[in-house]
């Protein structure tokens, strides 16, 4: 192996080892400050008793779990069906954007607490609700992110395609999308990260399975080590459906990771 191919996998392999061993690092701290101060175990458990009690619970946790990634994989696949509509025609025309934007502003001043108990009595105690509020949570930056792709094509690109006598159609389709991928996969970023946030929060209203339900039910119950590893496992998802969203970016659009914009 030469040197030039020892220094790409050291950068490739650095990018999960240094955030590894930083969680390494923190999980020691917090046991052994756990174990010497002698923290309570409602206040504050080792994650040592986290594991343990999270384990002998493994097939009813893994069963929220499921219900919580049901929830997520919803309410976003929901948010990029409705955003990219959405997207298209603020990015088409200043009467839509003019109408559209205030709604969109609307969505997101409203708490998604209070939001949440309105559906469960106008759509029943089950699994539409929280999709919902999923949704609402997730496509906001995702609408954000595509609509400001869209626009910022070079206003060259969209003469010469009018030159070359493309229709409407065929600009959206072989010059605006393509130049916005790097946008559209930042908004896919935080809207599956928000889509977590959005689930959890729908399960807190109403709900009789999830992670969010299991973390309720457990500190009732006085059940803290429960509650803090279904908080993990959350983190955990999070981390997950995140990477899989920039793995999928590099396999596919390897060229639009490299542009993607930085804020």
């Amino acid at each position: 192996m030469s040197s030039t191919d020892l220094r790409r996998w050291f950068n490739a392999s650095r990018e999960f080892t240094i955030p590894l061993l930083a969680l390494v690092v923190l999980i020691a701290v917090w046991e052994a400050a756990v174990r010497a101060f002698g923290v309570p175990e409602y206040l504050l458990p080792a994650p040592s008793r986290i594991f343990e009690d999270t384990a002998a619970m493994s097939g009813v946790v893994a069963n929220h779990t499921l219900a919580t990634l049901r929830t997520i994989l919803f309410g976003f696949l929901l948010s990029i069906i409705v955003s990219l509509p959405l997207a298209v025609l603020i990015s088409s025309s200043r009467i839509f954007a003019d109408a559209i934007y205030p709604l969109l502003v609307l969505t997101q001043s409203v708490p998604k607490v209070a939001i949440a108990p309105i559906l469960v009595v106008v759509l029943g105690p089950n699994e539409l609700p929280r999709t919902i509020v999923t949704f609402l949570v997730a496509f906001f930056p995702l609408v954000i992110s595509m609509t400001a792709g869209l626009m910022a094509v070079p206003p060259e690109l969209i003469e010469l395609s009018r030159a070359c006598r493309a229709t409407k159609l065929q600009e959206l389709t072989r010059v605006r999308l393509p130049y916005s991928i790097p946008f559209v996969f930042s908004g896919l970023k935080a809207a599956i990260a928000l889509s977590v946030v959005g689930a959890v929060v729908g399960e807190f209203v109403a709900a009789e399975k999830g992670l969010g339900y299991l973390i309720t039910s457990a500190t009732a119950f006085f059940k803290v080590p429960v509650a803090f590893g279904a908080m993990l496992i959350l983190a955990i998802l999070g981390i997950v459906l995140f990477q899989l969203i920039v793995v999928i970016e590099r396999i596919f659009f390897p060229w639009a990771a490299a542009e993607e914009p930085r804020t």
